[in-house]
């Protein structure tokens, strides 16, 4: 349709308005808007001539356009913080919330496992849980300095040959993880720093990690949850290093006897919880922060220094000594086949071990928390049941070694969690009982 004569603008009128444009007299450059007649209801109004738009020519775009991201601030990265010398160098972080996390409805964005001696993915409360509470998980250990050195009496407070069997049980929970679609950061520092830290860069919305029982652990546990209130973090705290379960004792931890005896009668009849089955896929890890998974470090690197003498002695007498839960769970099966096949001592019904296989030898796996009690017990009971009962409130005569061993090894820990917990000025010392051997 064709525009009113009249209302058309007069060109020379116009170039005497504005500067002439060296482009101007192309048609892709300028745009001349005009209205049609019959879309004017009257009154007429008073005609105004139409601006002319300038489009910036190519090169100028990319000119701009190259000035700005040659502008643009470079996005920080997380290193990995371990050095030649980790133990003198302060942790290096670069705190970032990430930007738009994902959210699910009814379930965190994102939350860290922190991992301490419950080095496995079966029978893990802590991991199971966050992975259903939460979008994203990213797993933690921390080697914490505190740990190593010297004690104040001159002697190590981590061996050589305990940090060795502790290297190869992160290293194998680390695959495990990454089997699963996750991953495992390893960090050197102190937890209430390091956690901290990771909170500010992954945007983490609570902590998941199981208790534990002696003083340093409950020590340093509260201060994490110091560090962690300011931001708004929780901290949730689970159970997993005994047979039985701390909340399903009979009698409050302060009034829990303090001999062995005592102990064993109070608990006797009392249900054990069933285990918590390895999950085949966990969540990812947090899009944001750009955390590196971090180094596994070396006995020099925690300070210690294995020589000649350690090695030849590994080679020879700890060869089948391997950290990790693979080795566990197949050391525990190969035991539980051993005790089902070996007959009884003198056609009794003596459930004890005798000769070289006296002892399952799984303590080191145990204190890792490499293998959980509670899936040692499961595994036994269906696999050897002459080597353990089937349940606990059968009479004394009918409990096997092996049960005894374990109910010594709560006994330990709790009795330890109870004096740990609180100050006890007047405490009644922790005796054992006859009959029973640790």
């Amino acid at each position: 349709m064709e525009a009113n004569p009249q209302e058309t603008p007069d060109p020379q009128s116009e170039d005497q308005s504005q500067p002439q444009h060296p482009l101007s007299t192309t048609p892709f450059t300028s745009l001349t808007l005009s209205l049609p007649t019959h879309f004017i209801s009257p009154p007429q109004l008073p005609f105004k001539p139409p601006k002319l738009i300038k489009i910036p020519n190519q090169t100028s775009s990319l000119s701009l356009i190259t000035l700005s991201l040659s502008s643009a601030p470079t996005k920080p990265s997380f290193k990995s913080t371990i050095s030649s010398n980790p133990l003198q160098t302060p942790l290096s972080l670069n705190p970032r919330r990430p930007s738009e996390p994902s959210n699910l409805a009814g379930a965190r964005r994102t939350s860290i496992v922190w991992f301490r001696n419950d080095l496995r993915v079966h029978d893990n409360e802590s991991l199971s849980s966050a992975n259903t509470e939460s979008s994203s998980v990213l797993p933690v250990y921390i080697f914490d300095p505190r740990d190593y050195g010297k004690s104040s009496s001159g002697f190590d407070k981590t061996g050589p040959y305990r940090a060795s069997f502790l290297l190869e049980s992160v290293s194998t929970l680390r695959q495990s993880l990454q089997a699963r679609g996750s991953d495992l950061i390893v960090r050197i520092g102190r937890p209430e720093t390091v956690i901290a830290e990771l909170v500010k860069v992954v945007g983490a919305e609570a902590v998941y990690t199981h208790r534990e029982v002696s003083f340093d652990e409950v020590k340093g546990e509260g201060k994490v949850e110091m560090k962690l209130k300011d931001e708004g973090v929780e901290v949730k705290y689970f159970w997993g290093s005994t047979l039985y379960h701390i909340d399903d004792l009979p009698f409050k931890l302060e009034d829990m006897p303090t001999n062995y005896g005592g102990f064993r009668e109070k608990v006797k009849g009392l249900k054990i919880r069933k285990t918590i089955e390895a999950l085949d896929r966990l969540r990812g890890l947090p899009a944001g922060g750009d955390v590196e998974p971090g180094e596994i470090p070396t006995l020099v690197d925690l300070g210690l220094n294995p020589t000649a003498t350690m090695n030849q002695a590994k080679a020879s007498a700890n060869a089948s000594l391997v950290g990790g839960e693979t080795e566990a769970l197949e050391r525990l099966k190969r035991f539980a086949s051993e005790c089902k096949s070996q007959p009884a001592k003198d056609g009794s019904n003596d459930s004890s071990m005798y000769g070289a296989k006296f002892s399952c030898k799984i303590s080191p796996w145990l204190a890792m928390g490499c293998l959980s009690p509670r899936s040692m017990f499961d595994e036994l009971k269906k696999s050897a049941s002459r080597t353990i009962s089937a349940s606990t409130n059968e009479k004394d005569g009918d409990m096997n070694w092996l049960m005894y061993e374990l109910l010594w090894r709560d006994f330990f820990r709790f009795i330890t969690k109870k004096y740990s917990s609180a100050k006890q000025n007047n405490a009644a010392p922790v005796t054992a009982c006859t009959g029973a051997a640790a």
